[in-house]
Order: C-alpha cells, then sequence, then structure tokens
C-alpha cells in the first residue's frame, strides 16, 4: 500500500455494511495504509470489533484527525434529533436503534460523521471517481440489498429522511411473477433485483449463472426502472451502477441502458439517453473500493477538505 504524505491528514472511515465491515486507514485511493474486514454480527459484538480496530492504529501512533461512518440503513440523519446518528427500524436483525455516531465520538473525540452507504459511495465517487467533473449524478448499489445516493447541485438528496431508492415500485415486466423478498414490501425493487431476489428467482448462487441466463432480463429491467424514475426526478447527468452483482456481472449494463431506453420511448431528449446512453450509465469508477472510501470521504468532509 503507498505511503502518505505527512501534509496530508491520516483519515479512518468504517463502511457498516449488512454482512462485512471495512474500516479503512488513508485519506484516499492512492493512500491507504490499513485496511481490515469484519463480519457483521450483533451490533454491540459488531461495534467493539470495529473498535478494537481503531483503537490498534492508535496504539501503533496512527492518530487519525477524523472518523467518517458509512453505514447501511435506514439512518437516523436529522441533526436536531436527539437519536441522530442511529440505525432506525432495519430489516437487519438486530439492528434496529443503535446508536452510532455518537459512541464513536465518545470515544475518539475527533471530528466524526455519519452518512449512509450509498450517500458515502457517491461522495467517493464526486471527490475520487468518475463523477469530479459533476454536481448532478446518482451512484446506485446492487448487492445484498439496493441503494441509490443521489446528489444534485453537489449535495445528497435528503428530507424527512433519506432517500430509500430501493424500495420504490416500479413497473414489472408483463411475464415477471416473481413474488419478491422484501419483509416489508414484498416485490418492490430490492425484493425484485438484489442479490437475495437473483439467487431465489433462479435458485442458484448468482455467482454461477451465465452472463445469458434468462433471469437477468426481469433483474435489468426493474433496475432499468430505477434509472427511469431517477432520470424523471432529479435530471442525473449520470448514473453510476456499483456494487458486487454489477461488478461480477457486467453485461447487466447493455441490458440496462436498453430497457431505459425502451422505457423513457424518447422522451427525454438528449445524448444521455440517446446515442451517449453508453456514457450515462457506467460502472463506478472506484470498483468494489467506493464503499470503504466512501467513509473516508465522509471523514474527509469533517475536516472541510476538497
Amino acid at each position: 500500500m503507498a505511503q502518505l504524505e505527512p501534509s496530508i491528514p491520516l483519515l479512518a472511515g468504517v463502511e457498516l455494511g449488512g454482512t462485512k465491515c471495512i474500516c479503512i486507514l488513508g485519506s484516499g485511493p492512492e493512500r491507504i495504509r490499513a485496511q481490515v474486514e469484519l463480519p457483521t454480527r450483533a451490533p454491540q459484538v459488531t461495534l467493539a470489533a470495529i473498535e478494537a480496530v481503531l483503537d490498534g492504529w492508535r496504539a501503533q501512533g496512527w492518530h487519525f484527525s477524523a472518523l467518517g461512518l458509512a453505514a447501511f440503513g435506514p439512518l437516523n440523519l436529522q441533526r436536531d434529533s436527539p437519536r441522530f446518528g442511529w440505525m432506525a427500524r432495519t430489516v437487519k436483525a438486530g439492528w434496529s436503534d443503535t446508536e452510532l455516531l455518537g459512541r464513536m465520538a465518545r470515544r475518539y473525540r475527533i471530528p466524526a460523521g455519519i452518512e449512509t452507504d450509498v450517500n458515502a459511495a457517491a461522495r467517493a465517487e464526486g471527490r475520487w471517481g468518475g463523477a469530479r467533473e459533476l454536481m448532478d449524478y446518482v451512484y446506485v448499489t446492487v448487492g445484498t440489498g439496493i441503494g441509490a445516493g443521489v446528489i444534485v447541485n453537489g449535495l445528497p438528496v435528503s428530507g424527512a429522511h433519506h432517500t430509500e431508492m430501493g424500495h420504490i415500485r416500479i413497473v414489472r415486466m408483463p411475464e415477471d411473477h416473481f413474488t419478491g423478498l422484501c419483509p416489508f414490501h414484498g416485490d418492490c425493487l430490492e425484493g425484485l433485483a438484489a442479490g437475495p431476489a437473483i439467487a431465489a428467482r433462479s435458485h442458484r448462487d448468482p455467482r454461477t449463472l451465465s452472463p445469458d441466463d434468462p433471469t437477468w432480463q426481469p433483474v435489468a429491467h426493474a433496475l432499468a426502472q430505477l434509472c427511469h424514475t431517477l432520470v424523471l426526478t432529479t435530471g442525473p447527468r449520470r448514473i453510476f451502477l456499483g456494487g458486487g452483482v454489477m461488478v461480477a456481472q457486467p453485461q447487466l449494463f447493455a441490458l440496462i441502458r436498453a430497457h431505459l431506453q425502451a422505457s423513457l420511448n424518447g422522451y427525454i431528449a438528449g445524448d444521455e439517453t440517446g446515442a451517449g446512453i453508453d456514457r450515462f450509465i457506467v460502472p463506478s469508477a472506484l470498483g468494489l473500493s467506493v464503499g470503504p472510501l466512501g467513509a473516508l470521504a465522509v471523514a474527509a468532509d469533517q475536516l472541510g477538505r476538497t
């Protein structure tokens, strides 16, 4: 791993995922000092393991200046709420109503911030990846779950709560009768097209499916419906698709582009949804590193660095 330049502050980040957590120490993609992966177990067990990693780095003399948390959700991100930085009601068993940010801030007493995993990844894409020249874009992750970090005018979209694009209702392919897996909504986007849904559709590990397996058509159609919604509601200049499913199955990009063009049916005129769609629906420039780098981007934001 590359050595840090002395003038660049050392940052720590934690990507808290539904199945694994990644602790990262560095200040950017080319300046990573350490990275540790941990399984996501019960909240107190997992958070204690994360703290053991961070404490270990400090014991080695690696005194990070800021800490960023990029977590699955839903999260309470209302700064005037007494539960700002807590996990809200989530499908992850045992994690609802878990304090995250406050616990870490009290322990390390440095600038600390929290963001949804997808918003954090979107910030990393804007800071170091393919969105460096863009103010309006979306990062979508497709893996164990589906989420979207929506950036408009340089800021993540949020209101009474952060966006939950993985749980939107979509128009389905007429021949798609899969019931869906979401415990809240059944056949919402995540219930139809996330990794567990793909496994349930095919009765196989998605990693073993061939690129031309018929399972991919309804999955690509569902993801194109998400892109359709994003195009019409937020006007992104580019949509980045990442996560384990997209990285492992790159043939999905062509399918999603084709389904998106058919769905829009020429309504939005412009190069992005026409001849230039290959430059509009694109892979994350940071690949599978976008998640942990998102946590570093959140840490960097706490120091006001650009």
